[in-house]
């Protein structure tokens, strides 16, 4: 059981609404200013949410197009960001929801709350719509996060914890493990609420 269900998000966001901000992520600024250098136009953000992190690539010249699993959330988005871009009501557990091929996809703080076999589908789903050449980012938790190895032990590596989130912490083994078979040419860390890898992977 993954908490990549409406149930979960819808009260997440009804409850909390803009609860991370305004600002984008550490994470987004840094794939905004690697997508603007290897000129990816037109991006693919599963996981949504309500939009800071797809704003920042807005404002740089790039079509985003969004996956989201709560409606509260792209609701939140359209007010605040307005209604050009396309957002698909959805779990990103059944992709792809189009078949367009993309330049670049952005994927912040959502794989490691899947459980093995829907992480597995996310990076093949994410990887069969890239164009070749093109690139994929992840952000993915550490395994150097202060809360590794608190709450109740789900599998190797993945905990049940606040109330009912499931995360999986990534070390650089189970990056490789995971997405060396998807392009991954660049593993760096960075820190933002919590100790992050940001993944990246090419299509060649």
């Amino acid at each position: 059981m993954t908490n990549e269900t409406p149930e979960f998000w819808e009260k997440s966001f009804t409850e909390k609404q803009e609860m991370w901000g305004f600002e984008p992520a550490k994470s987004a600024i840094l794939t905004k200013d690697f997508f603007l250098r290897h000129g990816v136009r037109n991006v693919l953000v599963p996981g949504f949410g309500y939009g800071r992190n797809a704003q920042v690539l807005r404002e740089n010249g790039m079509k985003v197009t969004g996956i989201e699993i709560s409606q509260t959330a792209i609701k939140m988005a359209r007010k605040h960001y307005g209604n050009e871009m396309m957002i698909y009501h959805g779990s990103v557990t059944d992709m792809p929801f189009d078949y367009e091929k993309y330049e670049g996809i952005f994927c912040y703080a959502l794989i490691h709350l899947l459980d093995a076999p829907e992480r597995q589908k996310l990076i093949r789903d994410c990887y069969a719509q890239l164009h070749t050449g093109g690139y994929m980012v992840f952000t993915v938790i550490s395994k150097a996060a202060p809360t590794y190895g608190t709450g109740t032990l789900l599998s190797k590596d993945r905990y049940e914890m606040f109330g009912g989130v499931n995360m999986y912490f990534y070390d650089r083994a189970s990056i490789q493990a995971e997405f060396g078979n998807a392009g991954l040419f660049e593993v760096s860390e960075v820190t933002e609420n919590y100790p992050f890898f940001l993944v990246k992977c090419q299509k060649l």
